[in-house]
């Protein structure tokens, strides 16, 4: 008996559109905090003095990482690692750090500052209201 090999592109073929969206979808590999969503504008996030200058915090249930590298800037990103998508989950020393490879992004500007990612975060737009930092 032959064996059959079918290569992705068969198989893709197959699957139609909603079938490759599908198996796509598994690809991301193990994002930590899988259902949670970004808040509408104007949510509160944390409160100001929560965020150490200089780091951050992560904020797993929005799926931001909220920065302040400067006194009194405040910058938002996703928790999503450009590697393999695992989510970010601590700010260690001025960087955001990913748990499934060890890549390490900037407080300052999300920028990929150790591999094995080499994009940035994407940034997502926050601001201070009050003494609370809001999605903005």
């Amino acid at each position: 008996m032959s064996e059959i090999r079918a290569s992705r592109r068969i198989v893709f073929q197959g699957l139609g559109a909603l079938g490759v969206a599908a198996a796509l979808a598994g690809c991301g590999g193990g994002s930590e905090g899988g259902s949670a969503s970004t808040p509408e504008t104007g949510t509160g996030l944390v409160p100001a003095s929560e965020v150490p200058v200089g780091g951050g915090v992560v904020l797993p249930d929005a799926n931001i990482v909220v920065t302040q590298p400067t006194e009194g800037t405040f910058l938002g990103f996703s928790t999503t690692c450009t590697h393999t998508g695992t989510a970010v989950n601590q700010v260690d020393g001025g960087e955001i750090v990913c748990p499934n490879h060890g890549s390490r992004f900037s407080v300052e500007d999300g920028s990929a500052l150790q591999g094995p990612a080499s994009a940035p975060l994407a940034s997502i737009e926050v601001a201070l209201e009050g003494d609370e930092i809001v999605l903005a």
